[in-house]
């Protein structure tokens, strides 16, 4: 099995998956899932589950998935 975890844009640290949330995307008017991901310095992302080539972006509710 291979790791395709990512490591955090903002420390280089691996990261460890979160799960996913089911979140209505605007730019299509879909419901999709967001996968979730965090390092050991606290640091959430989250990225499109469908659209695996699109970068990580900062999860704007990191207080909400701990």
């Amino acid at each position: 099995m291979t790791d395709d975890a990512p490591t955090c844009p903002e420390c280089s640290q691996p990261m460890k998956s979160g799960g996913l949330v089911l979140v209505k995307r605007e730019d299509d008017d879909r419901r999709t899932c967001r996968a979730l991901w965090r390092c050991t310095d606290r640091h959430v992302w989250w990225s499109w589950a469908d659209r695996p080539d699109e970068p990580l972006e900062v999860c704007p509710f990191p207080g909400l998935f701990r």
